[in-house]
């Protein structure tokens, strides 16, 4: 028993189930099923992909998923209990499947891979979010991926945007139409750039803050090839810094044995440094990897004399650098390690070790000594950005593996709070010592040790580098032989506080002998205290110490023998009187430098700040500390910052009269420092330091007084620095003037409260007197009310703590209302006021409903006033869509019906006349004020769409029902119905919103149709019957069209989930926006006649929406619309020519695609069966005449539908120049309308010229030529032609045509226009046009006779089945073929336009069957053209080029010649039996003509009999041979006679082998004239005719004797021989036949008899002609197969036909 699942209710397919079973439900791997029933191991229910196919499958094939069932039942809605943004991953890649599979389909092989990398990177993100195992942080990258994922994927290929909020998609009912415009704009940011982690908050002030992110860069040693050495190695790495020529970081140390290898075993595979915190601007610096290797072993590592093997010195070896400019792009594109090789270079001269990675950046190579070999540092570099936790845990594997932490020397850009160091980076300069009676110069080798004030020395206080632990004792390397040795070498002293103060420094200077002992022997030292008598530490500078004698048995046990004396020159000047009998004496020529730079958060080197933090021992210079404050830098200052405000409160309680100034400004300068975005993340520690730590119960008094009286004062100072920092450190200030009035209220339980209050309201009075003050001629005062709005709605927060929320409010409305109303007081200032105005309702405060009652009056009227000069509108557009925003969220919760009425009267109207004004500058491509680019010309437009878009969304029935009554006039409403018609139309017409803006556009939708259902009562009330206005209604009646054909509500071009979503959600819209329109029109009453013909076009428009009921609703207003012209004109001419005209635009304009394939069915529904017009018109007096004109249009859609076919683009120009012709033709003959039928004329004439069809343009334009007469009537612009007279267009017209026959090679057809123009130009005495015309003329008949043209075959084509155009199907056409094609080529090409098409293999007419059937089929051949012009082609003097021309040209006729056998066949003579069934095809046109293809009008079938045939070829073949004869005796072929001799050959060799005999054989027989007595006559003409050829070949031997070269008289020898068997062949087989019929001459004195005797004997003088030339032998199979390709029979039979004539 099948019972509904309860918790069963959705899963995921993990096994293909092929469906197999009764009524199985056949379902792939991956699919998504919900489950309806079950029972014992089966499921039944639908796959999501086809929600309507119901079967059954294995429950075992099912992973089940949770999920949330609503609506449970047959109609139940289930919902998958799962992260939405794996459900969206889900759902996309199902969709990207199928659109993925096309882009290789398309060959889109690029995209196809990229998509395919992404939906791989999509699974794997949603693989990881699934496993339930990411932190919160972590899971929130993961999304960050996975959307720009999506939304990259989803622009490539086509996709709806998917506007988001926190990384899920977001439900446009829950947000205001702003939210949602700016969350399409972010998700469109994201697909160009990946959004930054994280949203950029905003200071409270307001003031963005842009933290820098720094970079860190991990160097990891993978290993040091240069293996040469043998020795221990210390491998320093650190940052250079060329241009500046330091240092800019810490070094990180490795230390290696002998062998290569880490010298500490635990390292292996871990020899990683990060340098951190690196900025920018050192990204941009010329920054150098610079690596130092230092060996420790012998002192000359190739001398094992120079000192003993047990005694280690440091030895500079060698260096290696690397420019991070060359490598930077490479690691910056990369997500992992990059290795690189750095050489490592040893040292010419140990003196200049100190500047070698200089020399060798320099290229300075006499300076070092490159590598035999490629031997080096083989490293890998990786750049990581962000912050260090998030380094940490985006890379948790780098850390993983003892990266060592290397810092900047020095604080990075951005000094976070919880930030402690202390270190000392002290460099080892350089040192100049006496020779000390050496012979050489020593070795000198510094130790360095720091002793605690007890003398202790500090152990672990020494680091030489990062990825090392601390050392006690420092050691230098030894420069060899140098008694001013330059180390420049950086150590770390990580010192702790406590041991600071007491802590010096101590240097020990050894000689470093190289003898066999390889003593180190002490003879000096040096000292420096780390911190001076007054507290401050060592100064960041460099320190010349002073070097004491002393010798290798002196012990330094007792540090103070020389604590008292001086260490450098300064300490010697303030204490010179040093008795000069201690031990140790001072050397002075021996000098030591030291370089120290101090990192710490706690100790200072500012005598100031010290003096500050102890001004209670000073208290007489307390004036003085106060005001030196300011030259404290502000990392001090940051580092003691709870100090110095204890401090500073400290002094004020001590005497606020004498103190409370200067603390003032003090706390004021502190606070603006922490503006600074270097200093910016201290102001938490200042939050800190207010809320916990901040005990000045008294100090609000003296901050309000100072406050109000620099206010007070800013109208009579004129220098103003110090009022506006007071200005800007506004909110701080109140801050602690709330937090003092607290803590005093809470220790006296609220004493003098209304005091404070009223110091508060005097205050706010003063902040309103500051802003009111008219500041156009104060550029100083401009300054102080820009400072102080900035600041002011910072201060809302710390008001409420105190004061009620309307309390608050009125205190800001009373500040707002003070600021100046016009917007004449400057551009700064408006942006200012507005950007305060923007905080104001971006502040916590506007969020509460009593607030926004007081503060929206005033918000909305600076907004107002703006939008009305058209200013500041980008952001006037933030404020209102914070504004909206705020509305929207809160109607969720609570009435906001007040709120949204003060909107409506007070932004409506200039809403809309700011986006009229906007549109309009956008269509111009203007600028709006403010913005440089169309871009931000279109970003502004649609802030302001959408927030109309929120106000309209907001009112409901009764906002606009109290927007119609306050309206004063009618004049006044119908400005506004104007206003908001035109705005919504654009909105239709300039796609504001992009394409894949989907869901905007649909909401965009749905509120202009809720908006108009609201207005259209209105319109009727107010503007129907005798108020009737047209402008209103035509501008309602147009937005409805536009509205209707929306590209984004075409629902027919969906898929059906994305369908079935928007139906679900909106139904469809445009049904209901037709409803709209046909209430209207039913409104109208007689005013409907005002919209005929004017809508009927787009009208028309919306029938074409391929939606059922949108074209039931709008068929009766076509009714309609005819029945009122009936009744006013008596006619419906009106309606038909502009239904007509429409068609046809929509058609031109490439309007409708795949909706036109649906136009016919809806004429057949438009006039047919709902709510069947034609039934309607039968019941109408106009019966006839609406019956005909819906024939009419019938007849105009299909070849409408056929044009808008071919003109798709893929189609051949044949198609297209046929289906033209087609439509124009229609227009002329039946429609007649010559508008229409002129610009098919030129459409027509350019798709000629582009496939260069001359001669067809030419006749082409001639029909607009003969249109024209030779008038001087003005014509107006129109096409191309500018305004000119119908002369002046006719003539340009004729010679256009002139040109294309010329151009076509038909200059017969361009002459008469010659002389029309000649005669034209006569008659105006035009002498130079006619001068010009007539030499046209005349080189057009040197054309005639000079130029080659070919002559061009005819082919017969029928197009039959039901699959061809309606132009071609099942009709007939001749076509003219191209130069040189034959036959076979023209077969290729038609079927190469017509794949589907079957050729059809014989000649007969198709039966029904293939007329019927739903198929192409072609059927073609070649035809001959019958001329028309006879008379030519029989003059015998004419040139062949001549009549070449009228043979193919202006021809209708066309034969075609089909050989069969009636009766039996004989086989001895088959010519007896053949007959011929001859067809004339009758064109509806002559060719050449407008197209290269013409209809057949009609045909006729004639059978010719065997005698006829051959009278019919005899006579033909004479008449070529007289034609070609007479050419040479003229001389109108010169040169070679090849022609000639080829000729005669043809004809003489076939007729003596059986040509003419054959002829002879069938027809002069005895038995076939006795039988035959009806063709006595017939049979005479043959023979006549035989006898004829006879003559003719005779005068063309005797022109080709003349003519003959010497070396081809053997072939006219050959042919003499020949033609005379032939003549006495001929001659018996005549006297054979004729001695016995009746009628025949038998003494022979007949003329035939004579013509056979003038050629009897042959002699040499009836040869007297023509010209002697070479001669080839042509075969006559060359003529042969010439003959046969003038007919389609088959060559077997065909060479049987008439073997003589070859």
């Amino acid at each position: 028993m099948w019972t509904p699942t309860e918790d069963e209710k959705i899963g995921v397919v993990i096994c293909n189930f092929r469906g197999s079973v009764t009524q199985g439900l056949a379902l792939e791997v991956g699919e998504t099923v919900q489950i309806l029933e079950k029972f014992e191991g089966w499921y039944r229910g639908f796959s999501t992909r086809k929600p309507n196919v119901k079967g059954v499958f294995p429950a075992s094939y099912i992973h089940l998923k949770k999920a949330i069932v609503t609506n449970r039942g047959p109609h139940e809605t289930v919902v998958p209990l799962e992260d939405p943004i794996v459900t969206e991953v889900t759902l996309t890649l199902q969709e990207w499947a199928l659109l993925w599979k096309q882009l290789y389909v398309k060959h889109k092989v690029d995209l196809f891979y990229k998509v395919r990398h992404v939906m791989m990177e999509l699974i794997d993100l949603r693989r990881q979010l699934l496993s339930g195992h990411l932190t919160q942080d972590q899971s929130r990258d993961v999304k960050r991926h996975i959307t720009v994922r999506l939304d990259w994927g989803n622009e490539h290929l086509g996709l709806d945007l998917v506007p988001r909020k926190e990384f899920e998609m977001v439900d446009e009912d829950q947000i205001s139409v702003s939210d949602l415009y700016k969350m399409h704009l972010s998700s469109r940011h994201s697909v160009q750039q990946s959004t930054t982690r994280g949203e950029n908050s905003r200071q409270r002030h307001g003031e963005p803050c842009r933290v820098p992110v720094p970079y860190h860069l991990l160097v990891n040693l993978k290993s040091f090839t240069y293996n040469s050495i043998g020795e221990d190695t210390d491998i320093f790495f650190s940052l250079c810094d060329l241009r500046e020529g330091k240092t800019i970081s810490e070094k990180f140390m490795v230390r290696l044995n002998k062998n290569g290898g880490p010298k500490n075993p635990d390292k292996v595979d871990r020899l990683c440094a990060l340098f951190t915190d690196l900025s920018n601007k050192d990204m941009k610096r010329e920054l150098y990897i610079v690596s130092q290797v230092i060996r420790t072993g012998r002192m000359l590592l190739n001398d094992s004399k120079k000192g003993p093997p047990h005694v280690q010195y440091r030895r500079p070896h060698g260096c290696a650098v690397l420019a991070m400019s060359d490598v930077l792009q490479i690691i910056s594109e990369l997500k992992e390690e990059k290795d690189f090789v750095l050489k490592v270079y040893t040292c010419n001269n140990e003196n200049e070790w100190y500047q070698i990675h200089e020399n060798i950046i320099r290229k300075s190579s006499t300076k070092y000594t490159a590598p035999s070999t490629n031997y080096g540092l083989i490293i890998s570099l990786q750049l990581l950005r962000g912050d260090m936790e998030q380094v940490r845990r985006e890379n948790p594997l780098i850390f993983s593996r003892g990266v060592a932490i290397t810092r900047k020397l020095g604080f990075p850009d951005v000094i976070m709070p919880g930030d402690i160091r202390n270190d000392l980076y002290l460099t080892l300069e350089r040192g100049d010592f006496e020779r000390g009676g050496k012979s050489v110069q020593k070795n000198i080798e510094v130790t360095m040790y720091v002793i605690y004030a007890d003398g202790e020395v500090l152990k672990d206080c020494i680091s030489l580098g990062s990825g090392e632990p601390n050392i006690p004792e420092y050691r230098s390397f030894v420069l060899y032989h140098n008694n001013s040795p330059r180390w420049s070498e950086v150590i770390k002293l990580p010192i702790p506080i406590d041991r600071f103060r007491g802590s010096h420094l101590r240097f020990e200077f050894r000689h470093c002998s190289t003898k066999d002992k390889g003593e180190k022997k002490l003879y000096g030292f040096a000292f420096t205290p780390l911190m001076r008598e007054d507290g401050t530490t060592l100064s960041d500078e460099s320190h010349e110490l002073y070097v004491y004698k002393c010798d290798e048995n002196t012990t330094f046990s007792n540090h103070a023998l020389y604590l008292g004396l001086p260490c450098c020159k300064d300490d010697f000047n303030s204490c010179p009187n040093i008795p000069s009998s201690l031990i140790f004496q001072r050397s002075t020529k021996e000098t030591f430098w030291i370089a120290t730079q101090l990192s710490s958060t706690k100790l200072t080197q500012n005598v100031d700040l010290l003096a500050l933090l102890k001004w209670k021992a000073h208290p007489d210079r307390v004036m003085d500390i106060l005001g030196r404050l300011r030259h404290v830098s502000g990392e001090e200052i940051v580092k003691f910052l709870q100090d110095i405000l204890d401090t500073l409160f400290s002094i004020l309680d001590d005497n606020t009269d004498k103190y409370g100034p200067l603390v003032f400004q003090s706390l004021v300068f502190i606070i603006n420092l922490l503006r600074d975005s270097k200093y910016y993340h201290f102001r938490p520690v200042m939050d800190t330091y207010i809320q916990k730590h901040f005990a000045g119960a008294l100090a609000y008094k003296e901050l309000i007084r100072c406050l109000k009286w620099y206010m007070d004062r800013s109208a009579e100072v004129v220098r103003q620095d110090h009022i506006q920092e007071a200005m800007r450190a506004l909110e701080y200030l109140f801050k602690f003037i709330i937090q003092s009035r607290i803590l005093y209220s809470r220790a006296t339980c609220g004493m003098e409260e209304e005091q404070f209050r009223t110091s508060i309201q005097e205050l706010f009075q003063s902040i309103r007197f500051v802003l009111s003050l008219d500041s156009r001629n104060s550029e100083t005062l401009i300054f102080t009310q820009a400072a102080l709005l900035n600041s002011f709605p910072a201060i809302f927060d710390e008001l409420l703590q105190m004061f009620t929320v309307q309390e608050v409010a009125e205190f800001v409305r009373g500040t707002l209302g003070s600021m100046p109303s016009t917007v004449h007081i400057g551009q700064s200032m408006d942006v200012v006021k507005l950007q305060s105005i923007a905080r104001t309702v971006d502040s916590r405060l506007f969020s509460f409903p009593e607030s926004r009652r007081i503060l929206l009056p005033v918000v909305l009227h600076h907004i107002h006033l703006h939008l009305r000069q058209q200013k500041e509108l980008l952001i006037c557009s933030g404020i209102l869509s914070s504004i909206f925003s705020i509305i929207k969220s809160s109607s969720l919760d609570t009435s906001v019906q007040e709120e949204v009425e003060m909107m409506v009267e007070s932004l409506l109207d200039v809403l809309l006349q700011t986006l009229l004004s906007i549109m309009s500058k956008s269509q111009s491509q203007e600028a709006v004020r403010g913005q440089r680019c169309p871009q931000c010309t279109a970003e502004i437009t649609g802030e302001y769409v959408s927030c109309l878009l929120s106000l309209l969304r907001q009112m409901t029935d009764i906002h606009f029902q109290h927007l119609m009554e306050n309206f004063q006039s009618k004049d006044e409403l119908k400005e506004f119905f104007l206003k908001i018609l035109c705005v919504f139309r654009n909105l239709m017409k300039l796609s504001i919103f992009p394409r894949d803006w989907n869901i905007m556009r649909l909401l965009t939708s749905n509120i202009i149709l809720t908006t108009a259902q609201q207005l259209a009562p209105a319109l009727h009330k107010n503007f129907a019957e005798a108020d009737f206005d047209f402008k209103v209604w035509n501008s309602y009646f147009s937005l409805a069209v536009l509205y209707i054909n929306q590209p984004s509500l075409q629902l027919e071009n969906l898929s059906p989930s994305k369908r079935k979503k928007i139906l679900d959600k909106y139904g469809d819209m445009r049904v209901m926006m037709t409803y709209e329109l046909f209430n209207m029109w039913q409104n109208l009453g007689e005013n409907k006649i005002h919209f005929i013909p004017g809508m009927i076009g787009p009208f028309l428009g919306v029938t074409l929406v391929p939606q059922v009921e949108v074209r039931n609703i709008m068929i009766p207003i076509f009714h309609d619309m005819m029945d009122w012209e009936q009744r006013k004109n008596g006619n419906f001419k009106q309606v038909e020519a502009e239904l007509i005209d429409k068609l046809d635009s929509l058609v031109s304009e490439g309007k409708g695609d795949e909706n036109y394939r649906e136009l016919f069915g809806l004429l057949t529904q438009l006039f047919g069966p709902y709510p069947s017009l034609l039934e309607k018109i039968e019941q109408e007096t106009w019966r006839e005449t609406g019956i005909s004109f819906v024939t009419s249009v019938t007849r105009l859609m299909e070849r409408l539908l056929d044009y808008r076919d071919c003109m798709k683009g893929d189609e051949t120009e044949n198609k297209k120049i046929g289906c033209t012709v087609n439509l124009l033709n229609f227009y002329k003959s039946e429609i007649n309308k010559e508008e229409m039928y002129i610009r098919y004329i030129h459409k027509l004439c350019d798709m000629h010229l582009q496939a260069e069809n001359y001669t067809e343009a030419a006749f082409t334009l001639l029909l607009y030529w003969e249109l024209l007469h030779w008038d001087e009537r003005p014509v107006k612009e129109f096409l191309h032609y500018p305004a000119q007279t119908e002369w002046h267009r006719k003539e340009g017209l004729c010679r256009k045509v002139i040109h294309y026959f010329n151009k076509g090679k038909c200059w017969e057809y361009g002459i008469p226009l010659c002389r029309e123009l000649a005669f034209q130009y006569e008659s105006l005495y035009d002498y130079q046009s006619l001068s010009w015309i007539r030499k046209m003329e005349a080189a057009y008949y040197d054309n005639i006779m000079e130029q080659q043209r070919l002559e061009p075959e005819f082919f017969r084509v029928g197009f039959y089945g039901r699959k061809f155009p309606f132009f071609l199907r099942n009709k007939e056409f001749v076509c003219r073929g191209h130069d040189y094609e034959r036959l076979e080529a023209f077969q290729q090409r038609m079927l190469g336009e017509f794949p589907q098409a079957i050729a059809m293999q014989h000649p007969n007419q198709p039966d029904e069957a293939i007329l019927q059937c739903d198929a192409q089929y072609l059927q073609i051949y070649a035809v001959t053209p019958v001329p028309e012009s006879v008379t030519v082609l029989q003059m015998d003097r004419v040139p062949d080029r001549i009549k070449s021309f009228y043979r193919v040209n202006n021809v209708r006729r066309f034969r075609y010649d089909r050989p069969f056998h009636k009766g039996l066949k004989d086989r001895d003579n088959e010519f007896k039996s053949l007959w011929i069934e001859r067809t004339t095809l009758i064109l509806t046109h002559p060719l050449p003509g407008i197209s290269r293809w013409f209809e057949v009008d009609k045909r006729e079938l004639v059978e010719v009999s065997p005698l006829e045939n051959a009278i019919s070829v005899v006579e033909n073949k004479n008449q070529e041979l007289r034609t070609l004869i007479s050419q040479y005796q003229h001389k109108q072929l010169h040169g070679n006679i090849n022609l000639l001799s080829m000729t005669l050959n043809g004809v003489i060799d076939a007729a003596v082998n059986g040509g003419i005999a054959r002829y002879q054989e069938a027809f002069f027989d005895k038995e076939y004239i006795t039988s035959h007595p009806e063709d006595t006559e017939k049979i005479t003409q043959l023979k006549d005719l035989m006898q004829e050829q006879v003559h003719i070949l005779g005068v063309g031997l005797a022109v080709h004797e003349k003519l003959v070269h010497p070396e081809m008289r053997p072939l006219h020898k050959k042919l003499i021989d020949q033609f005379q068997m032939m003549r006495s062949s001929l001659c018996h087989g005549f006297y054979v036949a004729f001695q016995g019929p009746p009628g025949f001459d038998k003494s022979g004195s007949g003329v035939n008899r004579g013509i056979l005797a003038s050629h009897n004997p042959m002699s040499p003088e009836s040869f007297k002609l023509v010209h002697r030339h070479s001669l080839l032998f042509i075969s006559h199979f060359l003529n042969l197969h010439h003959f046969l390709s003038l007919f389609s029979f088959p060559i077997d039979v065909t060479l049987r036909l008439t073997p003589c004539m070859f």
